[in-house]
């Protein structure tokens, strides 16, 4: 089994954090009754992205699980209302997946 790392990365309007935050707390309800791992939250300083750019890490520990999770989030109504509501605070996002290296040990 292999961990795999699923970086959100999101571009927060301005303005829009105090927002986001209200309902981050709301996903975090719902997030944690379908079982998706921790999650930790990371604001740039520096570096490709401006400061208005919130970077989600959350360590699924495989991509079955993570699999199956996603889809239970996906299907849940509550969770869709939330992801609907984010329109108005994220300009964009995009998703990228990490694994060890090497995947598997030698």
């Amino acid at each position: 089994m292999v961990i795999v790392i699923m970086r959100l990365i999101q571009k927060i309007a301005n303005g829009k954090w105090d927002e986001l935050e209200e309902l981050d707390k709301k996903f975090n309800e719902i997030e944690d009754k379908i079982g998706y791992p921790p999650k930790k939250r990371y604001r740039s300083l520096s570096g490709a992205y401006d400061n208005n750019v919130i970077i989600i890490e959350r360590e699924w520990q495989s991509l079955s699980k993570m699999e199956k999770g996603l889809t239970k989030g996906f299907l849940d109504p509550e969770l869709a209302k939330l992801e609907k509501k984010l329109g108005s605070i994220v300009e964009w996002q995009k998703t990228e997946l990490y694994v060890p290296h090497p995947p598997f040990p030698v």
